[in-house]
């Protein structure tokens, strides 16, 4: 809460400041700008401190009840949730019941999150992140000429299918699972390529690039696979798609198209469940190597 008081005592380690019969703490450590006196009517924020008590600063929050942005981590807490900055000195807590249920998709210091403030029970400021309903309010529909187009993105939302990013020019955008080339976590920012405009202006993108340059970039992933563990590797068409998106990272079909291209460049040969780089191939893969 952001409000006007007067000073009403000035002390060695601060200012206390007048509001109805109470008294606020204003710490010297707070008070930003020329020394203050008794009298001053001064603009502070009203916030909660480590021991649960009413505080002031005059130090500005970036976002504001009513008021949405993106504010980065700074901290975990494993028990309570993430640490937000707020451009105040006591960090905004995004609880645990607030973000995802597998740790691995919860953020990481740095990244950002798209939150709102709200209060709990005792009345202490939290962060609260955008919902769905909020989302379409203001974003922006994108157009056809977004087709194929690289965009930043920021995730905003985790699912069991996929993550939703907003963009940097405020489009919604959907990746699905198999659309990744790693697994996305909450407020994490990505680059990612436009693969479908939908009629109502949302997006649907792809980590990878279109699929006639993708196919050669798998053929060179497994090429180097295979030379790294002395040219043959013990997958084929008939590995399970769980077994080659844990190894490779793409999809069941994008390994067969790959393995597809190498046979028809007669670069490997596949037996008895087993795929190999030709002795021709292997030979000139470590010699790239060497030079």
């Amino acid at each position: 809460m952001i409000v006007t008081l007067p000073v009403s005592k000035k002390t060695e380690f601060g200012y206390f400041l007048k509001e109805d019969d109470a008294e606020i703490l204003l710490h010297q450590n707070e008070a930003t700008g020329a020394p203050l006196h008794v009298g001053d009517e001064i603009e502070v924020f009203l916030y909660h401190d480590h021991e649960n008590r009413l505080a002031a600063t005059m130090e500005m929050p970036i976002v504001r009840l009513g008021e949405y942005g993106w504010l980065e981590v700074v901290d975990i807490a494993p028990k309570m949730g993430v640490f937000l900055h707020n451009g105040v000195k006591k960090d905004l807590l995004l609880f645990v019941d607030d973000l995802p249920k597998l740790r691995d998709e919860w953020p990481r210091p740095g990244d950002r999150l798209l939150v709102t403030l709200k209060r709990d029970r005792h009345g202490r400021l939290l962060a609260k992140p955008v919902t769905e309903e909020e989302i379409q309010a203001f974003a922006v529909p994108a157009g056809r000429e977004m087709h194929n187009k690289w965009v930043e993105g920021t995730v905003y939302k985790v699912i069991q299918a996929g993550a939703f990013l907003f963009t940097e020019d405020e489009h919604v955008l959907f990746i699905h699972r198999e659309e990744m080339t790693e697994k996305l976590r909450l407020g994490q920012t990505v680059r990612c390529r436009v693969s479908f405009v939908r009629e109502d202006g949302r997006l649907n993108g792809s980590m990878r690039a279109p699929k006639e340059v993708q196919y050669g970039e798998d053929a060179k992933r497994l090429l180097q696979y295979m030379a790294d563990r002395g040219g043959a590797m013990p997958y084929t068409d008939d590995t399970p798609a769980d077994i080659i998106r844990e190894k490779f990272a793409m999809s069941k079909a994008s390994f067969k198209r790959a393995l597809g291209k190498l046979l028809k460049e007669q670069k490997i040969e596949q037996d008895e469940g087993w795929t190999h780089l030709k002795r021709e191939e292997l030979d000139r893969l470590l010699e790239n190597e060497q030079s």
